[in-house]
């Protein structure tokens, strides 16, 4: 954006920032501490200007916004402590990640890119003998209700619109297919079958869906989801950290697309080398 351009939506904002107060022009300029020639010139549409550091301090706190909103810095309008409060959410959950709060930033970000790094496998690929066994010890979320989650969440993944990525370490593709860890109690079979529904969706669905995975070896990262360039949910165990100022949600996206280009498997591979585990099991 150049020095115009900025200028011209700071103008807009302050526009809206001085009805939405119900104020005027000789109110701004009093609660600033102003010239009123100063505030006309702010908001002259024939030359639209930028503020001085001292003026845009005082015309922020006169109306109660923030300074990096005025200028287009960020989408939240309100002052400092607002922001941080509106910007970073906690989000309590039952159970990871098959819960209404993902359910509905993923209806709510539908036609926007969907980026996902899950915590073991994706669960919007997973089968329903996977998701009996995952959830068979859960309290306070049973494994029926993960499964009508988890196939909400498919569902939108056939829509036209949809474009979603998924980043996963090759390490933890290729241990489930051994059966390590936490799969250590699924049998071959169970196994298989969900590698080969997990490699024959990842055919069907490209380029809308595709999978990437990187070397932990190499890479390393904690489950998070970025819904297109309004939220970005960072998971915790039984909740979630929620962003949805503008830099916020571009840090997570970058550390996905950092993951991306560091993809040891890549998305078009990614089908034949999954259905390639299963065959070997």
């Amino acid at each position: 954006m150049d020095k115009r351009e900025r200028a011209e939506l700071f103008r807009e904002r302050l526009s809206d920032a001085i009805r939405s107060r119900d104020m005027n022009r000789s109110d701004l300029a009093r609660g600033a501490k102003l010239d009123r020639s100063t505030v006309s010139q702010l908001l002259s549409e024939d030359a639209p200007r930028l503020p001085n550091g001292q003026a845009l301090a005082s015309i922020s706190t006169a109306l109660g916004v923030s300074a990096d909103w005025l200028l287009g810095l960020s989408t939240h309008r309100g002052a400092a402590a607002e922001i941080l409060d509106q910007a970073v959410q906690i989000a309590e959950t039952e159970r990871h990640p098959v819960d209404e709060h993902l359910l509905a930033w993923f209806r709510d970000a539908v036609g926007a890119k969907i980026r996902h790094v899950p915590a073991n496998l994706p669960d919007v690929l997973k089968t329903e003998a996977v998701l009996a066994y995952e959830y068979a010890g859960e309290t306070l979320r049973t494994a029926g209700q993960a499964i009508t989650g988890t196939r909400d969440q498919r569902a939108l993944l056939h829509r036209a619109e949809s474009d979603m990525e998924i980043a996963l370490s090759r390490e933890a593709l290729e241990g489930f297919a051994r059966g390590e860890g936490l799969w250590a109690g699924l049998s071959g079979d169970q196994r298989r079958e969900q590698l080969n529904v997990m490699g024959q969706s990842l055919s069907d669905l490209y380029p809308s869906l595709r999978l990437h995975l990187f070397g932990a070896t190499d890479r390393y990262s904690s489950p998070f989801t970025v819904f297109g360039q309004k939220w970005a949910a960072l998971y915790l165990g039984q909740r979630y950290l929620a962003f949805s100022n503008t830099r916020h949600v571009q840090l997570f996206a970058w550390h996905f697309d950092d993951l991306v280009r560091h993809a040891v498997v890549r998305s078009h591979e990614a089908g034949e080398f999954v259905s390639g585990l299963a065959a070997n099991i």
